[in-house]
């Protein structure tokens, strides 16, 4: 389970937010949304631990999360704004090395899998370099359907998606969830999924 008590959060001077509390169980998603600067990518960050709350805490199974350290980060994965991409590496060479790197190696083949429900895996032959800035973001999502990890923690995940990218984000959100994982994304956007939604809402 994914817990948040009373988070605060400061940048500066200002307050983005404070009071946010929240429990998530196996096969719950939460959908964080709010304008630009509300607060939701910081929330994003908190949770996966790369940023400290000014007060409150984050626990996953009941423990926090900076006593859990490596035991926690093994157990997400974090989509943020940057695709995370090797440029000169092609689609599925970027896949394959995110899976190894992860410790859930992966074949060629549910590599190409992954890419084709994103409407990439004709590009393959190309550096990733030559790929627009949306045709990255799918390719960068994509990894998803080679992760067994129980959190997902996606920013914005729906950016730059069409219809069809969109769609195939939604089942694997599904799938996730399906299997028991948890999912908190933030998105200006609705994304409709099997599994009912909470929703979060920063003003």
């Amino acid at each position: 389970m994914l817990s948040a008590n009373d988070l605060e959060c400061v940048r500066g001077t200002r307050r983005l937010f404070a009071g946010v509390s929240f429990a998530l169980s196996p096969g719950e998603c939460l959908l964080v949304q709010g304008p630009n600067g509300s607060g939701k990518t910081s929330l994003l960050r908190i949770l996966c631990g790369l940023a400290r709350p000014e007060k409150g805490e984050v626990r996953w199974n009941n423990e926090p999360i900076a006593e859990l350290d490596q035991e926690y980060r093994a157990a997400l994965v974090y989509c943020g704004h940057s695709n995370a991409l090797k440029e000169d590496l092609t689609p599925s060479e970027n896949l394959l090395a995110a899976a190894a790197l992860a410790g859930e190696p992966a074949g060629d083949g549910a590599a190409s899998a992954a890419l084709d429900a994103f409407g990439v895996g004709h590009l393959d032959a190309l550096p990733v370099r030559a790929l627009s800035q949306g045709q990255k973001r799918r390719v960068g999502l994509s990894r998803l359907a080679l992760s067994a990890r129980r959190l997902w923690l996606l920013d914005e995940p729906l950016a730059s998606l069409d219809v069809r990218a969109t769609q195939a984000l939604a089942g694997l959100v599904d799938a996730h969830l399906e299997r028991g994982g948890i999912a908190v994304l933030t998105s200006h956007q609705p994304i409709e999924l099997r599994a009912e939604i909470r929703v979060f809402a920063f003003s």
